[in-house]
């Protein structure tokens, strides 16, 4: 994989660092699924991972309480800790394990601890901002393909 040189006011996901890192961010993170906004906030997060793009974190608070239902099983990240998977509900429709988050994550993470990351694929439209985000490919990581991010993507 040759590594795409950034334009102007883009990142290359092979600039961001490993071991991850968590920013603050401020663009309006929008999510639609079953013809309903389930999430909207200005409060999300950002987690940058060398080759990945960035994994969005919403808190809680700004997503729908009926749209989040626990779902079974769990993963280790060996960075943020474990996490557990939620189903997205909303319109009669259902996206199993859809979503994901860390209830007592690592230090480093601390302030995502019950913020809610979700694979956009499964979802009716993704935002960031204005832009609405491409899927990262593969459905395992949940990265959001933007406009400012170039790759290859792992």
């Amino acid at each position: 994989m040759k590594r795409i040189i950034p334009g102007p006011g883009q990142e290359s996901v092979w600039d961001y660092p490993r071991p991850p890192r968590l920013e603050a961010e401020p663009r309006r993170l929008r999510i639609v699924f079953g013809g309903l906004t389930v999430a909207d906030t200005r409060r999300g997060w950002r987690v940058l991972e060398t080759s990945h793009p960035p994994t969005y974190y919403i808190p809680a608070d700004d997503i729908l309480a009926t749209a989040l239902r626990q779902a079974a099983g769990s993963s280790v990240c060996e960075w943020k800790g474990r996490a557990v998977y939620l189903d997205i509900v909303a319109g009669g429709r259902v996206a199993p394990r859809a979503a994901w988050s860390y209830p007592d994550p690592t230090p480093a993470f601390r302030p995502i601890a019950g913020a809610v990351a979700v694979y956009a694929g499964p979802m009716d439209a993704c935002f960031v901002g204005d832009e609405r985000v491409t899927p990262q490919p593969g459905g395992f990581y949940g990265g959001w393909i933007t406009s400012e991010v170039v790759g290859p993507f792992k």
